[in-house]
């Protein structure tokens, strides 16, 4: 049988069971016809094959993240950035610019104040120290509504958030001196007690422009769609060919992405769950609720290859401030998930019998559900549903043992929990030492089965790779947990292996082995050779999806 591409001539680490590695890759309609060495291989070769040569440069198995919140990448590029103005005058310039070619009366709605993708020392990065006021927008834009954005903070992990609106956009909000705002959201004052333009929010996920400025432009459906390829080809541009999108999706990001998929444009294998939208739906029986899920979220759900659907994702409890957002609804921001989707303890507990009864994989990202899981365990086995604990940070010996006995299949957060965060959690949570954060040796040890993830704070999945095996901390500049570092090996097949385990999909992806669907990254460093500090700097030279370049860089 002939190949439609060969990859030649280079070190093809193949995270089979084995960890083999190879020379060549051979590929026909979508899937590896043949992996082995370059002879062997070159016997599937015909006239019209194409051939790679890849002049020693490694080659991997697509990579697989396992919380990616794609589709923010592209949101990015949807409003204008400020990035690059360091003082108060440099974002007045900015806005004036954007003043003038905006039509007068309409919106001006920029990204938020600082450098992407952190948003780092604000205001302090300024040369003021201090935020622009809205009389200083106004002087930029006298004509427009202006309102600067918040970051989404999970971006930074630290607070506060801050937005700020100009004397239009104010007025068109209706803020006054008499205006309240919701707790944990202060609005700015000046020295006559009236609103400067200023608020801060102290908590991670923005609710003052979705509570006060709703009627200032947001994404629509038809621009997720649009930018969803963009945010695609950021993450193929270091060698993701697959995603899981477990903290789940919400009507207008699913309506997006079917767009896309329908129009044979989603060229990044998109695994998503369902964030419920329970408005009007609380007084209803959850059985009732349940059986009318089954029949697209039970198993490995509904779709094909590159878009499908499956399982639910709830958390114990319902906020005042998530209240006020899903006041929003159908539109979420920079979510992509419905605000208003926990339940008060015992309503999610009857939700996760019931979705055990239907074979409904459940996913949860905070550590209070593990308890719970354990609960509904008692009453219908969970074991081979592979609900999902995602988000870990810190976990006792106990809990790991728990969660493999419970059969569950966990995602990281090593951006936040090891890189930025990770030199806080010991004293925050009181423990002995740091081996019960992000304790990725114990999971590994206790055969649990985990996938890395970057939460889309930066797309590159080897930031998680390189801080799995280094534990390196931003702040500190130490490792945290040692003793819980990974092998590069064993951190690859977490990438690899563990994401297709997550996806239901190991039999048909994670590896390079013949008969498996034609994911594979060709990369710019060697990711078992080359220094830690060039790990996390790896891209991909090319990435192929089902034997199709989706990303190609220029030649050496």
């Amino acid at each position: 049988m002939f190949a439609d591409t060969i990859l030649t001539g280079g070190k093809v680490i193949t995270c089979d069971a084995g960890f083999s590695i190879a020379e060549a890759v051979a590929v026909k309609d979508g899937k590896f016809l043949a992996v082995g060495d370059a002879a062997m291989v070159a016997r599937h070769r015909a006239e019209h094959t194409r051939m790679i040569e890849l002049r020693g440069h490694a080659v991997m198995p697509g990579l697989i993240d396992g919380h990616a919140h794609m589709d923010r990448e592209g949101l990015k590029e949807i409003f204008p950035t400020l990035a690059g103005a360091r003082s108060v005058r440099a974002i007045q310039a900015r806005i004036r610019e954007l003043a003038a070619a905006t039509p007068r009366g309409q919106w001006i709605v920029t990204m938020p104040v600082g450098e992407p993708p952190y948003y780092f020392d604000l205001p302090d990065s300024l040369a003021e120290g201090r935020f622009p006021t809205r009389e200083e927008l106004d002087e930029a834009a006298p004509d427009h509504p202006v309102y600067i954005r918040p970051i989404w903070g999970y971006w930074r992990h630290t607070l506060p958030l801050v937005s700020i609106a100009n004397s239009r956009a104010l007025a068109l909000a209706g803020i006054t001196r008499d205006t309240v705002p919701p707790d944990g959201v202060k609005i700015g004052r000046d020295a006559r007690g009236e609103p400067n333009g200023i608020f801060i929010e102290q908590g991670y996920v923005p609710l003052v422009e979705l509570h006060f400025f709703g009627m200032a432009p947001g994404f629509t459906v038809n621009q997720r769609a649009a930018v969803l390829p963009r945010s695609a080809a950021a993450y193929h541009m270091f060698g993701t060919t697959s995603v899981y999108e477990e903290h789940g999706v919400a009507a207008e990001l699913l309506a997006a992405y079917k767009r896309v998929h329908d129009a044979g444009k989603l060229t990044m294998r998109s695994h998503l769950a369902f964030s419920p939208d329970w408005r009007g739906m609380h007084d209803l029986p959850t059985r009732r609720v349940v059986e009318g899920w089954a029949h697209w979220l039970a198993g490995r759900g509904i779709g094909d290859d590159m878009l499908r659907v499956s399982g639910i994702i709830t958390e114990i409890g319902r906020t005042p401030d998530n209240t006020l957002r899903a006041a929003a609804a159908p539109y979420t921001g920079w979510a992509g998930f419905n605000y208003d989707f926990g339940l008060e303890r015992p309503r999610a507990k009857e939700l996760l019998v019931e979705c055990a009864r239907q074979g409904i994989r459940v996913i949860g990202i905070w550590p209070n559900m593990l308890e719970l899981y354990a609960e509904v365990n008692a009453e219908v086995p969970i074991r081979d549903l592979r609900w999902v604990l995602g988000h870990i940070s810190v976990l006792t010996r106990e809990q790991v043992h728990r969660i493999r006995d419970l059969g569950l299949v966990l995602t990281t957060h090593t951006n936040r929990y090891i890189y930025k965060e990770g030199h806080l959690l010991q004293e925050r949570w009181r423990l002995p030492d740091e081996d019960a954060i992000s304790p990725l040796r114990w999971l590994d040890e206790a055969g649990v089965r985990f996938s890395l993830a970057t939460d889309n704070v930066p797309t590159s999945l080897w930031h998680p790779i390189w801080q799995s095996v280094t534990r390196m901390n931003l702040r500190t500049q130490r490792p945290v947990g040692p003793a819980q570092a990974l092998s590069r090996e064993r951190a690859l097949r977490a990438a690899t292996n563990d994401g297709a385990f997550l996806c239901w999909d190991e039999d048909r992806k994670g590896s390079i082995e013949t008969g498996k669907l034609a994911d594979l990254a060709v990369l710019t460093d060697d990711p078992l050779t080359c220094s830690d500090a060039a790990l996390r700097e790896i891209e991909a030279k090319l990435t192929m999806v089902g034997g199709q370049f989706v990303h190609v860089t220029g030649p050496d």
